[in-house]
């Protein structure tokens, strides 16, 4: 392991400049910035949803998708650097055809909501797919491997499975949007 962090403050970034991974220095509104903060907000609220009451298998894989997106962060912030291979993509969608094989088809549009982890769920969800659309941003300026895209744009799917699943799980139950409501 590299180095600790025993002074929390450093006044380097004072100046609105943030260091990345390989030592040099960038805007805190950079878009690389922007990126790879948005994929630690989704990874925080994921941490949200692991504090509720959730099933032990699906506290296993958000504890498991976690650390992939510390490890993407890190890819993120470090130019060049790789961390997010297929494998794992690979895995995110055996894990979310897994979970939804359980799940009825879906027939109407789904609600936020079913339950206090759902509702975290559906946060974490929506916050993944600003992450995505950051990383995509940053493909136009600066290299980007697909992977990471591409895995953000899974695990999204899979945050809303998990939302189905938890919402279901809860007792709450799914909660639908009523199209019809203003007939």
């Amino acid at each position: 392991m590299g180095n600790r962090l025993s002074k929390i403050y450093t006044r380097t970034g004072d100046d609105g400049s943030t260091g990345l991974g390989d030592g040099s220095r960038v805007s805190k509104d950079s878009a690389r910035v922007t990126a790879y903060g948005t994929v630690d907000e989704a990874n925080s609220a994921i941490g949200v949803v692991l504090a509720c009451e959730i099933p032990d298998e699906v506290r296993e894989v958000l504890v498991s998708v976690q650390h992939q997106m510390f490890d993407l962060g890190g890819e993120l912030c470090i130019p060049g650097h790789a961390a997010i291979h297929e494998s794992d993509i690979d895995r995110l969608e055996a894990t979310l055809d897994r979970f939804n094989a359980d799940l009825p088809a879906l027939k109407d549009f789904i609600l936020p909501g079913g339950g206090m982890a759902a509702a975290q769920a559906h946060m974490a969800r929506t916050i993944t797919r600003r992450a995505e659309r950051e990383v995509v941003t940053l493909s136009h300026h600066d290299a980007v491997r697909p992977e990471a895209i591409r895995y953000l744009n899974r695990l999204s799917d899979l945050l809303f499975v998990l939302c189905r699943v938890l919402a279901r799980a809860s007792g709450h139950g799914e909660v639908l949007w009523n199209h019809d409501r203003r007939r």
